[in-house]
Parts: structure tokens; C-alpha cells; sequence
């Protein structure tokens, strides 16, 4: 079990269609203890997503989840406190949660804009920096960050302008954590996915773009939840201890660099 007792922090992670469920999923198969976080969490999601989990793992799981909106510091210091209160400790967060959105640059209206950056890049911000006063304090922790391809090419895809730009700043804030709080023993990367059946393509892509966007793919199929989770359990564990400042592709071939 490479994170036995470990406990772990994960946001986005309310739904069973989610990179964020798919990776608690994992990680409990591993042996951590989960903390599950989303602006949709409530007591029936909890239950959904513990039930799932145990019944893919068979066994009893410890499991915490709660509703916090990513883009409220205060909601993130809180929630971090919390999952400390209740386990003892943090060792790793893993952030998923986001949004995305398929639209021109001369059609993205302001409103728009800012709900895209303000989910994507300030809600990362937030709960790093909340996670990462608990990692100093033990010169510990592993933080992994989900980026995009779309930051990496320009877009292109499936979000526009706005959400190609939101990632890019996650990757150079990631870059930024690793560099200064490397010397306390914190790690920090990003996992840049490409196109994922997760519900996020849901009104953004058409049966034929899918198509069309899987043809263009060397492993010609499109990424899974689970192919993503794989590269963050490596990233959170010890496998990955001397990995810092990084981006991991999982992209099925599809950027190319």
C-alpha cells in the first residue's frame, strides 16, 4: 500500500463521473484515510461517494467530506482545520476541483471570465496556502495540482481562452510553491490531462468532436478518471519523493513535446 495511513485531501470530488472520486477511489485502495471536498458536497453525496468506494475496495473505509466553496479563503482554512481535528494530520492535498467552459475569445463575457479564474486558479491558490501553513509546520506534504493541456497548446479543445489561461497559472504557481518551500521537504506538481470522459465535457463537446478529437489521439481513445488518479497517486506517494516543480502528461499522446 504505497499511502497506508497517510491521510489525504482531495477537492471535486462529489461526483462518481469525477477525476477527484477516481482518484479517493484509489487512494483508499492504498490505504490513505480521504478527506473529500466540493462546493456539492452534502451528506447524500458523502454517503454515494464513501458507499462506492467501499464497495470497490470491499472493505470499511475512513472517510470525511465536506462542502466548501474554494474561492472563500476562510471556507478553506476551515476546512483544512477540520480534516486535521478530525485525523490528526495532512499529508497530501490533491486538486481537482474546476470548471470549464467552450467558448471564443470575443464571446467571453466578463462574468465569465472571472467564475473560470476565480474556481480554477484562486480556489487552487486557497487551498494550498491552507494546506501548505499545516505542511510547514511538519516540513512535510505533497501537493498535486490539475492543470490541462489546454494550457500547454493554447486551448483548443474543449475550454476556451479563459479556462487555457486559468491552468497556465496553476502550472506557474505550482512551479512557484515547489521552488520556495522545497527546502522545508513540501513537494508540488502538476498533472496535465488531456480530454477526460468526466462530466465536465458535458455541453462542451458533441458526439462528432469527440470523435474527431479521439482520432487525433495516438492511444486513440480518450483519457479516463482513472488513467489521471494513476499519476496522482504516483506524485502523492513516496515513489515520487526526489519529483518536485513538475508536469506529468497524461494525454494519451495527444500533445506531444
Amino acid at each position: 500500500m504505497l499511502l497506508k495511513n497517510k491521510v489525504c485531501l482531495i477537492t471535486g470530488a462529489a461526483s462518481l463521473r469525477s477525476i477527484g472520486y477516481a482518484t479517493a477511489e484509489l487512494f483508499a485502495m492504498h490505504g490513505a484515510r480521504i478527506a473529500v471536498v466540493d462546493i456539492a458536497m452534502d451528506e447524500a453525496a458523502l454517503e454515494t461517494v464513501k458507499g462506492a468506494i467501499q464497495k470497490a475496495t470491499g472493505s470499511t473505509i475512513t472517510i470525511y467530506g465536506a462542502r466548501c466553496d474554494l474561492r472563500d479563503a476562510d471556507a478553506c482554512d476551515r476546512v483544512v482545520k477540520e480534516v486535521v481535528d478530525r485525523f490528526g494530520t495532512l499529508d497530501c492535498i490533491v486538486n481537482c476541483a474546476g470548471v470549464v467552459q467552450a467558448q471564443s475569445m470575443l464571446s467571453i463575457a466578463e462574468p465569465d471570465y472571472d467564475r473560470i479564474l476565480d474556481v480554477n486558479l484562486k480556489g487552487t491558490f486557497n487551498i494550498c496556502r491552507s494546506a501548505l501553513a499545516v505542511f510547514k509546520q511538519k516540513s512535510a506534504g505533497s501537493i498535486v495540482n490539475l492543470g490541462s493541456v489546454a494550457a500547454q497548446r493554447g486551448g483548443g479543445l474543449v475550454g476556451g481562452a479563459h479556462y487555457a489561461a486559468s491552468k497556465g497559472g496553476v502550472i506557474s504557481m505550482t512551479k512557484a510553491i515547489a521552488r520556495e518551500f522545497g527546502p522545508t521537504g513540501i513537494r508540488a506538481n502538476v498533472i496535465c490531462p488531456s480530454m477526460t470522459e468526466t462530466g465536465m465535457l458535458d455541453g462542451n463537446v458533441n458526439s462528432e468532436q469527440f470523435k474527431a478529437i479521439v482520432a487525433s489521439i495516438p492511444l486513440q481513445r480518450a483519457g479516463k478518471p482513472s488513467d489521471v488518479a494513476g499519476a496522482c497517486l504516483f506524485l502523492a506517494s513516496d515513489l515520487s519523493s526526489y519529483i518536485t516543480g513538475t508536469t506529468i502528461d497524461v494525454n494519451g499522446g495527444s500533445h506531444i513535446h
